[in-house]
């Protein structure tokens, strides 16, 4: 994001880095991925304490949204954490992959070519790597959109790239051996829903900021 707003002089709309807002995205983001790791765990029959990306996701959407609930503040804060969070996400899931089996994010058996052996010799959806691949092509075609002064994008691109999160995130549920909860969806279909509801709701509610943006493309 330095590159797009120093070296390309694009405009993101401003973000706060006060103490106490970087303290209410980290705690969110701390306690969601616990409690939404851990009783994803319980829920498909397996004990112990577990952490979720998707988990982290969500609690710190909540505690952010309660933070500037709070103290009044109607700005839209996200811009400049769209990015990233594609990157980290896309990285991050190599690390789930090499992790193996005990890090529990691994597929459901497949008879595919590319099926992986993570340790017990079954050939198993490398979902990790979909999720991945996934991510970086959004992170891609993220920054051609910025490159091209999309206003939709470097307004609203936190709120698209949560959609599109939860929209892939969503998909691969499907081949995970995750325990269900109502019918076929498991935790995480769910959590999932919600993350693409909230980037919905902020993107049907975005204002329309493409002339301030042509003006400052200008």
């Amino acid at each position: 994001m330095w590159w797009l707003s120093r070296v390309r002089g694009l405009q993101f709309p401003r973000q706060s880095f006060e103490l106490p807002y970087i303290a209410a995205l980290v705690f969110g983001a701390g306690i969601g991925a616990y409690i939404f790791g851990t009783l994803n765990l319980w829920f498909s029959g397996i004990s112990g304490i577990a952490r979720s990306i998707e988990g982290a996701l969500a609690g710190s959407i909540v505690a952010i949204e309660l933070y500037k609930w709070l103290h009044g503040i109607s700005l839209r804060t996200g811009a400049r954490f769209a990015l990233p969070l594609a990157i980290g996400i896309a990285v991050g899931r190599f690390g789930c992959y090499f992790a193996g089996l005990e890090d529990f994010t691994y597929g459901t058996p497949t008879a595919l070519p590319w099926g992986h052996d993570f340790g017990d010799g079954m050939l198993r959806h490398p979902v990790q790597l979909y999720e991945s691949l996934a991510m970086a092509a959004f992170a891609a075609f993220y920054v051609w959109a910025v490159l091209n002064r999309n206003a939709t994008f470097i307004t609203n691109g936190f709120y698209l790239v949560l959609f599109y999160y939860g929209l892939q995130r969503f998909v691969w549920e499907f081949i995970k051996p995750y325990g269900a909860l109502i019918g076929p969806f498991s935790l995480f279909h769910l959590l999932s829903l919600f993350v693409m509801v909230y980037a919905a709701v902020m993107l049907a509610t975005a204002p329309n900021v493409s002339l301030k943006h042509e003006r400052a493309a200008a």
